[in-house]
Order: structure tokens, then sequence, then C-alpha cells
């Protein structure tokens, strides 16, 4: 008997592993079309899954379900957008819900959703991207009824790290949950419970542009009461806290057709001072342990009435606080006679008379005191602010104080004595004359420092006025390093800077008697601009460059700078009296009658730089005079892509440079490869040493007749012009002792030749021997070559040029005109020898003897004259110089 229990409970165990092992199997797509048909029947949206599980082991003797990376991704008016998205869906459920027929749905007990991200968007019509659902008429949604896959009888469902975000356009509204934890547990099949929930999150809330709640922690445990026959929402046991401020709530929550009913009030439970740290968010307010109060601060509000589309409910809230002080321990001192009286009330139920009424806030650090005081009305349709502030603040006790995280202790007094009264209509228009501001505002002796600034930071003085009109910037002295800067001038809408998002409207005079850029930026920030301001960019790396390292023109700026600065020191230069006006606006630098002593002449400049699009833009002219040529083709990397004559040529220049292009966008250094423009200029008092360049060098030992040491370059004019890379220059005549040579062709920034010099040579240039045989042909004869043309090529790089001639050509060409012009004279004069003999006396025969006698010697000198002038030619590349001297 014991035999056939045991073999009878082993077969039962072995049937159930077979299932447990193969109902996965049996089942997994059985799940999946249910889930694949409940999707269909009820939404409007595409929808895709990655995989459907199903176990038996995980939640035994429960089966649970798994849906993984399920997204949700809207049609028309919001395709594209994705609505929903979870890495995993968890769904647990008795096993014997898998053997129900197609007849009955699966009822579903416990819903877990991980990791999943929901965008929720309501367009500027008031359209809402979650309004998926099918529109069903009453028959179809009878027959969806019948057909449910599934059905809730929910004990339990958790949501983990959600993330949720929702823009409303039409009222300008933003609300974002971070990191999301709820977690629900009661019976909610039943009609009646009580639900106990736990929830954590992150708030950020934004209206109109300005950020009301930033990444504010808020937690919830409660345990509320639901009706759900009547959609009534009550608040039982419950704690909450906003950041570390405790509240309690009591009241419900009434679900209706047109909205919410709100029947609630909230306390702080305690009327500890500590409970107003308690709302800073903690990375402010540091650990509260330890931290003595005295005084209260207590925070009671209701909330009553309808929230639907056009009305919201009655608010009274309330924070105050009397004679209250607290000290943190490890701190010298503190902060003593905290008043505060303020609310947030709307009695009307309407949204435009929501109104924030602070009636008092003052406090005492050592024997400075602090007060405020501003009242907001009418808030959505046009904000009424009336405020004033009024005191002293030694911004040195603050973090003595306060645990303000600094890298360096603050330094220096704020004064402040200000009434303002204006509302935002007259912001947004503009209308400066409904704007009344009254008092004074300066700041002295403030010192600052951080590791991201290269030098301490001292504001001397800043004083400003407020006028109806403008605010006034009476003074302001800055000093860091060796950098003094001084400025004053006026702000036009400062309020709509503030509040409205508008440009900061300005004009100011900036002077320096010396302004150090590496006092301003890190040394090794400013290291590495220099470098790469040295550094040829390539195109494509510029354009792709969208780091946060770019630099950029600020397009909240509108301002006109007039600026006079003694000395500049930036990078390697030095400039001084740098004066001129400055035009900012629409990320765009406009500069005006800019001037600069400088390489021992003056550079003026003139143009437009924009950093409105992704790779910045400039266009720009300037003007050189009398500047040294040593040292502006060096310093100037541009120049010494475009010239290289440093080193070469010494003296002055005077030059018109129109340059336009690209800027990198971490330097603002102009992008060569993409530079374009020209330059008109010309020499003076200059010299040249083709010694420092191999290009001169090789042209000077090559070219036998020249010698470069003797070329005048003053006063010469040219006219380059640069595009892709090339340089072009067009066509110019040197000056070469008594010799003409015109130069044309181009080179490029990789330094590479392909220039043309056509040369005009006397023939006393080809040596003493030559010189004086053609002396023999007379003075008119010789006359006709006195500029024998050369061609000359220059190619190759400067570094490495290569140098070729025509003159196999020259010596053909010119040894048979020579020739040809020789033979001619003498069948002339042979012609007349002989007209005489046949018509002449003894006498006149014997003179005619003499006569073909001395024919014959000019045709021996003249041969010979030919024969030296070749060799003269062919001497004229190769060789030495002194060696031809020596011949």
């Amino acid at each position: 008997m014991t035999k056939k229990i045991l073999k009878w409970v082993g077969a039962t165990l072995l049937v159930l592993l077979i299932l447990l092992f193969s109902a996965p199997f049996l089942f997994k797509g059985k799940i999946q079309d249910m889930v694949t048909k409940t999707i269909n029947d009820n939404i409007n949206a595409t929808v895709t899954l990655d995989k459907i599980s199903l176990s038996l082991f995980k939640g035994f003797p429960k089966a649970v379900v798994g849906i993984d990376r399920l997204a949700i991704v809207n049609k028309a008016p919001f395709e594209g957008d994705t609505l929903f998205y979870a890495e995993n869906i968890g769904l647990k459920m008795s096993v014997m819900e898998l053997f129900n027929g197609a007849d009955k749905p699966m009822s579903i007990e416990e819903i877990t959703v991980n990791n999943s991200k929901v965008n929720i968007l309501v367009d500027e019509q008031g359209v809402a991207n979650y309004d998926i659902a099918l529109k069903l008429d009453d028959e179809e949604e009878d027959k969806a009824g019948e057909d449910k896959s599934f059905s809730l009888a929910l004990k339990h469902y958790q949501i983990e790290n959600l993330n949720l975000i929702y823009v409303d356009k039409s009222s300008k509204i933003e609300f974002v949950l971070n990191e999301f934890y709820h977690r629900g547990t009661g019976n909610l099949a039943s009609n009646i419970l009580d639900l106990n929930t736990e929830s954590k999150t992150k708030a950020s809330f934004i209206m109109d542009g300005v950020k009301y709640l930033n990444e504010v922690n808020l937690s919830l445990k409660a345990m509320i009461g639901m009706d759900m026959t009547q959609q009534i929402y009550s608040f039982k046991e419950n704690e909450a806290l906003i950041n570390q401020l405790p509240l309690k709530f009591d009241g419900s929550i009434r679900l209706l057709d047109e909205g919410q009913q709100y029947d609630l009030t909230f306390a702080t439970p305690t009327s500890d001072f500590k409970n107003f740290l308690g709302l800073i968010p903690e990375a402010y307010a540091g650990n509260l342990k330890g931290v003595s109060t005295t005084g209260d601060f207590k925070v009671e509000g209701k909330v009553s009435g309808k929230y639907t589309a056009s009305t919201i409910p009655t608010l009274a809230i309330h924070m105050s606080s009397n004679k209250a002080s607290f000290k943190y321990p490890d701190l010298p001192k503190s902060v003593q006679n905290i008043e505060l009286n303020a609310s947030i009330v709307n009695e009307t139920g309407l949204m435009k008379d929501l109104y924030v009424d602070l009636k008092q806030l003052s406090f005492k650090i050592d024997q400075d005191i602090f007060n405020a005081k501003a009242n907001i009305k009418n808030i959505t349709e046009n904000a009424l602010v009336d405020a004033k502030l009024d005191g002293v603040i030694n911004l040195a006790n603050v973090s003595k104080a306060y645990p303000v995280q600094l890298d360096s202790p603050l330094t220096g007094v704020l004064k402040a004595n200000i009434q303002t009264n204006f509302d935002m209509n007259s912001v947004e228009k503009n209308q400066y004359q409904n704007i009344k501001n009254t008092g004074t505002l300066s700041l002295t002796g403030f010192n600052f420092e951080t590791e991201a600034m290269a030098k301490p930071l001292q504001i001397q003085e800043a004083a400003l006025t407020f006028n109806p009109n403008n605010v006034s910037l009476n003074k302001f002295a800055l000093k860091t390093g060796t950098t003094d800067l001084s400025a004053n001038g006026r702000l036009d809408n400062l309020y709509g800077f503030l509040f409205n998002k508008q440009t900061l409207k300005g004009n100011f005079n900036l002077s320096s008697n010396n302004f150090v850029l590496a006092d301003l930026l890190k040394e090794e920030e400013a290291s590495d601009s220099s470098a790469k301001s040295k550094k040829v960019s390539d195109t494509k790396e510029t354009e792709s460059k969208t780091n946060s390292d770019a630099l950029k023109i600020p397009s909240f700026l509108d301002c006109v700078i007039n600026a006079d600065a003694k000395t500049v020191v930036y990078d390697n230069l030095t400039l001084k009296n740098v004066k001129g006006r400055l035009i900012i606006k629409d990320e765009t630098a406009k500069l005006e009658n800019m001037s600069t002593d400088v390489f021992g002449g003056v550079l003026t400049f003139s143009g437009d730089v924009s950093t409105k699009e992704a790779t910045p833009q400039f266009d720009m002219d300037l003007g050189l005079k009398t500047l040294d040529i040593a040292q502006t083709f060096t310093q100037l990397e541009f120049l010494k892509k475009i010239a290289p004559i440093a080193g070469i040529i010494n003296g002055k220049i005077n030059a018109g440079i129109k340059l336009n292009g690209k800027l990198d966008a971490n330097t603002l250094s102009p992008v060569m490869s993409m530079l374009s423009g020209d330059l008109q200029g010309s020499f003076l008092q200059t010299e040249i040493n083709p010694k420092n360049s191999k290009l001169l060098s090789a042209l000077d030992s090559q070219v036998k007749f020249i010698d470069l040491k003797k070329l005048n370059l003053n006063d010469l004019k040219g006219h380059l012009t640069f595009n892709d890379g090339k340089v072009k220059v067009s066509p110019f005549t040197l000056k070469l002792q008594d010799m003409a040579v015109e130069v044309s062709g181009e080179h490029g920034f990789d330094q590479s030749l392909n220039y043309a010099l056509n040369f005009k040579v006397p023939a006393k240039y080809l040596g003493n021997d030559v010189s004086n045989v053609l002396a023999t042909l007379g003075a008119k004869d010789v006359a006709k070559y006195d500029a024998i043309p050369v061609k000359v090529d220059l190619n190759g790089n400067f570094s490495a040029p290569k140098i070729s001639t025509n003159m196999s050509e020259v010596v053909t060409n010119l040894t048979q005109q020579i020739v040809d012009e020789q033979k001619g004279k003498l069948v002339e004069k042979g012609k007349d020898a002989l007209m005489d003999l046949l018509g002449g006396n003894k006498e006149d025969n014997k003179e005619n003897t003499e006569e073909e006698s001395a024919v014959d010697n000019k045709k021996d000198k003249t041969e010979e004259t030919v024969n030296k002038i070749s060799e003269g030619l062919k001497g004229l590349f190769g060789g030495k110089k002194k060696d031809e001297e020596n011949k």
C-alpha cells in the first residue's frame, strides 16, 4: 500500500514538473494573442514589444507574464512621438487562469512596471497626445466589454523608476517627475477599500518660462480610503515630506465628470523653525542634525472647490515665523530676528485672482539687517509687482552663518534701498514710462575665487541707480591679476531681461590701463586656445564641432560698448591704445572704427563676427599703416600663410585687407581652408635677405645674371587674392638693377608654388667677352640685345623649390638671329664690292681687294661673336658666378 502511495505521489509530482516546464510553451502563444488583441481593441497607436514570456517558477503558485520593451508611438497629429515606453511590465495571476476558455477573461492580481518613460504633450489648440483610446459606439463598447481578454482583480501594483514629462503648450506649463516610485496594496476589486500607498519623486514645475520648482524631493506615505462607487478618495493616516518639511493632510478628493472636487486641509505637525530649513533642498540647507533653533515656523493651508477647465479651488496657504533664529553647530555665526509673514491666496476660484503677498521678511546677521516686502497680483493675465528691498548684507558673514558651498569664502558689502512697481505687459512691450523705479544698489570690496578662474576676482566698487526708465551703472571698478577694468553706462530693460527673457539692452563705456586675457582664462585653457589658433583647421572637423566648449556671443545682449584700453595682452601680442566701438546684437559683434598701435605702426579693423550658426562666420576689413613686416607676418598666423615673407623682407608695409570666412567654434580663430579675401599693399624702407629663403637662395645661385641683394622693393605695390587655400598674385613688375622682371602666379597655404618670372636681360650681363665682341657690332646693333627675354618657372614648395627655364630655346633663337642678321649684312657689302670691281680701274681694283680682305676679317669676327654669345647665354644658368667672373 505504501509503495502504491509513493508511486502515486511521485507520478503526480512528475506530472506537475512536466506541466511547470511545458506551460510556457503551451500557453505563451495564447498569452501573446490575448495581449495583442487587448492592445488592438483599445488603442489607436503603433505598439511594439520585444517579447512576451511566461513563467510558473518565479511566483509559484502564481503565473508571471513578462512583457519586455513595450513602446506606444503616436499617430497623427503627433506621429512619431513616443507616448509610453517600459523596459519591463510584469503581470501576476493564478495558474488556473491560464486554463480559462476564450470566452472568459484572465483575472490579473498584480502589475509591476519597471524603468518606464511617459511623454505627454498638449499642443497650442489643446489637443493631447494621450487621447489614443479607440472611439466606439454603444454597441461596439458592449461587445468590447464582453470580449475582454483580461480583467483586473488587483491586490498589489508597483511603478518603479518612471520619468514623466508633461508639456502643455496651450497654457505654457511644463511639469516633470523624475525617478518616480509608487506602490499600492489593497483589494482593488472591492468598491470600498483602504489602499496602502507609498510614493517618492523629484518634481519640477515651469510656467511661462519661469521655473517655480526645480527637482524638489516629494514623498508621501498614506492610507487612502477609496469609495469607487462615488469616486471619493479620502486621506486617513498619512505622512508627507517636501524636501525635509513634514506635512499632514486631511480631507478628500472627488472625481467629477468636469474635473475634481477638493476639500483638503494641511499643516506642519510641529511648529519648530527647523521645519523652514527643511523646506530648502538638502543640497543647500545641509544636514540639519545638531542645528539649534528658536522661534516657530508654521505652514497651514486649505484647498476647497472645483478644479475644472474654467475654475480652480479657492486657496488659503499661510507661512509665518516670529522671532526665530538658527545656528549650525560648526559655523561661528547665527541668523537672528527672523520674521516671516507670507500668503498664497485665491478667494474667487478664478486663476487670474491668485496672488502672493509677502508682507514681511527680515533677518539679522551680526549688526547687518535686511528687509524685504513684495506683492504679486493678477499673475495669469498681467502680473502686477510691488516690491521693496532695504538693508545691508556683509557677504563674508553669509558663509559663516549658513552652509553655502563655495570653493572660497565671499567678501564684500551689499547695500540695497530699492522700491519698484511695474506690470508685466509694460515690461513685455518696453513701455518704460509705466515702470516706477527708485533707489540704489551698491557692492564694495567683493572678492571671489574658484578653481575655474585664472586669478581671484576683485570688484572694488559697483554702484547702480534705479531710475523710472532705466538703471544707471554709475561706477564699476574691477581688478584681477594685473588687469584693471572700469565701466559706466546704463541698462534700458533690466526687468525685461530678468522676468521675460528679453534681450539685455544697454550702452557702456569701458576703459582699462592694462587688460591681460590670461588673467581671465586659466593657463591651460589659454595655452590650448593659443595652440588651436595656430593650427590650420580642417573644414569638416570645424563644421562638426558642437561641443560645450564652443565660444558663443550671448544671444541675450543688445548693447553698445565704447572701449579704450591703454594696453591689451592677448597670447603673445601686446596691443597699445586699443580704441573703438563694439555693437553686440543677435549673437553678432560688429566692430566699428577699431584701432591699435602694434608692430611699430597702426592696425585698424572693422567688420562683423557672428556665432549665430553652428560654425561662426566673420567679415572683416583691416588697415595696416607702416607696420613692421617681420613682426606682422610672424605673429599674425593668417598673414603668415597668405604671404610667407617674415625674415626675408625687412621694412614697413602699408596694406588694406578684406577677409571673410569661417571661424573655429572653440577659439574663434580663422579656419584657413575656408578663408577668402584680398590684400592690396606696398612696401616701405625695405631690405631683402635672400639667404633666409630657400627659394631665393636657389634662384640666386642658379640664375647667374641677377643679384637679389640689389633688388629694390620700395614703393612696390601688389595685389593678392586668396580663396580655397590658394593665393593668386596679380602680375607686377620688379626692377633689378637695369633689368625688369614680371612676376605672376600663385601659391598655396600648404606652401606649394606655381610662379612664372619673365626677365628682360641686357646683353652686357652675358659676360665681359660677350660685351667686347658685341661692341664691334656698333652701338645701334648692340641696342637690339639689351632686353633678351628669359622665362623662369618656380614650382615645388617654399622649402624645396624647383626652378626651370627656357634657356635652350633662348640660346637657339638668339644665335640664329645674330647669324642671320650678320649674314645679311655681309651679302649687302659683297654686292657693293662686286659692283665696284666690275666698274672701276686698277686703283679701284686694289681698293676692292682690300675691302674683300676686310669682309673676310669681319666674317671671322662675326662667327667669333656668335660663338661668344652662345657660350655666354649657356653660362647664365649653372656653374658658379665667381668662375664666370674669373673667365
